[in-house]
């Protein structure tokens, strides 16, 4: 089932702060998004020996029949209650430039450091969905895409200099820092991880020179491999290094047969108008959504489907052939998943990766 050893990779987990999940279905179990389904899911990645929880910061849903993502819990507060449930897992929420000032981001990001004992992470979202933002007046025309990436660098400049430095003065284009300060500074050394996950190559370069986590996509095998592979590139030519995650959906029973056919099922509850909504928020153009939908179907992200030895096998490759250092789980029913991964997956990783 496991071959040649590598280098130790992470596994982690994307906690189901909104409801649905990541499978845009009528018929998979049910994700209300709530605290107590996050904090269950939590402490069992906690419980089997995963890496890292990771929350995304949402603000509105899609609609449909299943109101996807229509629930959502706020990403840091969400994730503080979490490091009082958990001991060793590693604490990543999500903060949105656009929403949040760059002192009071550091501040809570240092403050769920010094909660967590020094397991907290910051995952930056640079871009901006028009419906979700302009909703609560945080949408603005004239910034442009590129524009958003000004922001979000000086953003995160302030916020490095926050946890490091006494003082802060910053004369930027859209923040202005005069005698700054943050105290307490993070536990975590030299400072929390950055985690982001730009796909424009306005994105890319951000995401390489800034975090140290760059999350990468890619429709095959080998797109997914090319972007991690520059990754790391532009990265050495920076004189720094990085780490290049993907995103998987384990989707398991006895049998790749019964997988298989939880599969079938979840795609047959295919929430479209949803979908349709996903797609749209994206900027997919009218004409082509239902083309683009039906091409989406239920999955968000790349899926392992099987058994358990069959899910093992095809993790390994996938983590393998796209030469990743990690990887961000999500299961259509997280304890139940997390169970079965740690208890008949994650060893027989941890001995190939070490």
């Amino acid at each position: 089932m496991f071959h040649s050893p590598s280098k130790h990779k992470d596994f982690g987990v994307f906690l189901p702060v909104a409801n649905g999940g990541w499978i845009i279905s009528k018929t998979t179990p049910v994700l209300d998004g709530l605290y107590q389904t996050n904090k269950a899911a939590a402490v069992k990645a906690d419980e089997v020996g995963m890496d890292f929880v990771m929350s995304m910061g949402k603000f509105r849903g899609f609609g449909g029949h299943t109101d996807h993502w229509g629930t959502a819990l706020e990403s840091v507060t969400m994730m503080a209650g979490i490091a009082e449930a958990t001991r060793n897992v590693r604490i990543w929420a999500t903060i949105h430039p656009l929403l949040q000032n760059p002192a009071v981001a550091a501040k809570m990001i240092a403050t769920l450091d010094h909660i967590s004992g020094g397991r907290a992470g910051l995952n930056i979202v640079a871009g901006a969905y028009r419906g979700e933002f302009s909703q609560m007046g945080a949408w603005d025309d004239a910034l442009t895409h590129d524009d958003r990436y000004v922001l979000t660098e000086e953003w995160t400049k302030i916020v490095k200099r926050l946890w490091s430095e006494d003082s802060v003065d910053f004369d930027g284009r859209f923040f202005t820092m005069k005698d700054c300060q943050s105290k307490p500074k993070p536990l975590s050394k030299p400072r929390p991880e950055l985690i982001c996950a730009g796909m424009s190559d306005r994105g890319f370069q951000f995401s390489v020179r800034e975090a140290d986590v760059c999350f990468i996509g890619g429709r095959t095998p080998e797109e997914r491999r090319d972007a991690s592979r520059r990754a790391k590139r532009v990265a050495a030519e920076l004189g720094k290094t990085i780490k290049t995650y993907a995103m998987c959906t384990i989707v398991h029973a006895e049998s790749d047969a019964g997988a298989e056919a939880l599969v079938q099922h979840y795609k047959g509850g295919a929430d479209m108008g949803a979908i349709l909504a996903m797609l749209e928020s994206w900027g997919v153009p009218a004409e082509k959504l239902s083309t683009v939908a039906a091409q989406q179907g239920a999955f968000m992200t790349h899926t392992v489907v099987g058994s358990p030895a069959t899910c093992a096998e095809q993790v390994q490759a996938f983590v393998t052939d796209c030469e990743l250092d990690g990887l961000m789980l999500i299961f259509p029913d997280y304890v139940e998943g997390l169970a079965m991964f740690g208890s008949e997956i994650l060893p027989g990783l941890r001995s190939v990766f070490s």
